[in-house]
């Protein structure tokens, strides 16, 4: 039986180039729908040693959800180079750019 973290892991790995997925999205299809914050967990933990695209991850407003601006820079820019666009309001448009894949656990 796979764990949470394991489809968790397995969800973002598969989000592709130009889409993003939120971290309750991601929760949710990995079987715990309150678990966002474990997603982000995952995320600080693990993004390194399984190479997880992690800047493909935004919070449920269309946000970039790190506030360090570091940090901030190199996710909209890396998701810029990606073909994302931002609002004029710093936001993505969920509409256009979510990542919505078949998976169900």
């Amino acid at each position: 039986m796979e764990t949470f973290t394991q489809r968790a892991i397995f969800i973002i790995k598969n989000i592709p180039a130009g889409k993003v997925m939120t971290y309750g999205q991601i929760a949710k299809l990995a079987g715990s729908p309150r678990g966002a914050r474990q997603v982000v967990r995952i995320l600080h933990s693990m993004s390194k040693k399984q190479q997880l695209p992690w800047h493909r991850v935004i919070n449920s407003k269309g946000e970039i959800g790190l506030k360090d601006n570091e940090f901030f820079t190199i996710q909209k820019l890396s998701l810029e180079s990606e073909g994302v666009e931002f609002k004029l309001n710093g936001t993505i448009d969920l509409n256009r750019f979510l990542y919505e894949p078949d998976i169900r656990y």
